[in-house]
């Protein structure tokens, strides 16, 4: 585990009103106070609603970038740091906003180790009713997620790769000033966001990172330029603390590829995979695989790193390590072998078109929560995961369509649950009649 530096100086313990006042009035905190607000954070000393309030004074005034990479450090800091140093390979780990439909983790991971690199991939609780890596893979009977640091390490000593959840010893003062901001609606604060995920990223022993933040309807980041300015944020901060640092700004205003849902999405990545599936997906993955190569020193330009990533789903090596990742945590790998293995619906139904058009907008939320309410989500502890629901054949912004043609297929297994997450699904689709000018998916790259 890292140790803390010593301050150079005795160090005379505010009160919390007059830290919550400095800010308030747009102060900068010294690194000693910031120390002090993890340290009373993490012990429980701060009333919760003084941190509320703090949290929400940092939400308006923000926060400089050597506040935020101090800030960074002590959250990594009050918990386990992994050391990985032992493992030669570069170490290069992947972090995402968020996205309805993504499956970039599940196809990244396996490619990333298939080019000779060690990648940790941690996962953590993502933003309402997206559905985790770990979530889509809780659909291989067997497969184990909730593995302890020394198994982490040891896994990725054996196979170079791992999905599993992340460990409450890494970063345990984000952990609870995360639940606060999600109770206070200070979630969207760029200085937080960046602490927060990097905190933890960084814990987890990665050398680089490898950052895609998502801007639309379907993110918490409804603003494109919020989204470039934490992209700023993360690699300026994560440069400061000597790790290498990429960021894309993506779009998230309609869901990525052609489904939504557990079995659903980890057939579609298997597909991926094979050098197959919707061209969104397979142009993400693309742009990310190179930055993770590029990154990790593997290739050196941007030709090369094209080549090491097309050339790896190509000839299946990618594919071959997702099942030794898989069989490694106790899945069953026949699933990945004959997809055709993994649950499916009782029932299949289209949602018609309205009208004549083209698809003019989508709400990728909305999709999302009707897919969480057929039960691909879940609400209570022990409540059960439905692997079988989803949508899928989504139809994309500037698809034209025929009045009574599909705009999506739903897969469902509970008719009640069908009619609630019918409002949801209709909601999201507008159609016009002019063919609208689709978004670019890739936005902006930071580095």
């Amino acid at each position: 585990m890292s140790k803390r530096t010593i301050p150079s100086r005795r160090f005379i313990k505010p009160s919390y009103t007059y830290l919550i006042e400095k800010k308030r009035d747009g102060g900068e905190f010294t690194q000693e106070e910031i120390r002090y607000i993890i340290d009373s954070t993490l012990d429980g000393e701060m009333p919760q609603y003084q941190l509320a309030a703090l949290a929400m004074a940092i939400y308006f005034q923000g926060m400089s970038a050597q506040e935020t990479a101090v800030l960074t450090e002590e959250m990594m800091l009050s918990g386990e740091v992994i050391d990985l140093s032992h493992i030669a390979k570069p170490k290069i780990d992947k972090y995402s906003t968020g996205g309805i439909g993504d499956k970039t983790s599940l196809v990244l991971v396996p490619l990333a180790v298939a080019s000779g690199i060690v990648l940790p991939m941690m996962c953590g609780e993502g933003q309402d009713y997206v559905i985790s890596s770990l979530a889509k893979l809780g659909s291989i009977p067997g497969f184990k997620s909730d593995l302890s640091i020394d198994e982490f390490v040891s896994q990725l000593e054996i196979t170079n790769g791992a999905f599993v959840k992340q460990s409450e010893e890494l970063a345990p003062a984000d952990a609870k000033m995360f639940d606060l901001r999600r109770s206070t609606g200070t979630i969207p604060s760029i200085p937080l966001i960046t602490g927060s995920v990097l905190s933890k990223k960084l814990a987890e022993g990665a050398e680089g990172l490898v950052i895609d933040v998502k801007w639309g309807n379907g993110s918490f980041i409804k603003d494109l330029e919020q989204a470039k300015q934490l992209a700023r944020s993360m690699t300026r901060v994560g440069r400061s603390l000597k790790r290498r640092c990429v960021a894309l700004v993506t779009d998230m205003n309609q869901p990525l590829g052609d489904t939504v849902g557990t079995s659903l999405e980890l057939k579609e990545a298997i597909s991926l995979l094979k050098g197959e599936g919707p061209e969104d997906m397979q142009e993400l993955i693309l742009k990310l695989g190179m930055e993770i190569v590029r990154l990790a020193g593997v290739a050196g330009s941007t030709l090369s790193a094209k080549q090491t990533v097309e050339r790896h789903i190509k000839d299946g090596t990618a594919l071959e390590k997702l099942k030794e990742i898989v069989k490694a945590q106790g899945g069953d790998t026949s699933y990945i072998d004959d997809p055709d293995k993994f649950p499916t619906a009782k029932h299949i139904r289209k949602l018609p078109a309205p009208k004549r058009g083209y698809v003019h907008t989508i709400n990728a939320a909305m999709i999302a929560r009707g897919v969480h309410l057929l039960g691909a989500g879940v609400d209570k502890p022990k409540q059960k995961v439905d692997y079988a629901v989803g949508v899928s054949e989504i139809r994309k912004v500037g698809t034209q369509v025929k009045q009574g043609e599909p705009l999506m297929m739903i897969h469902y297994n509970d008719e009640a649950k069908l009619e609630t997450a019918l409002e949801y699904f209709k909601a999201a689709y507008r159609l016009a009649p002019k063919r609208p000018t689709p978004p670019p998916l890739v936005v902006e790259r930071v580095a």
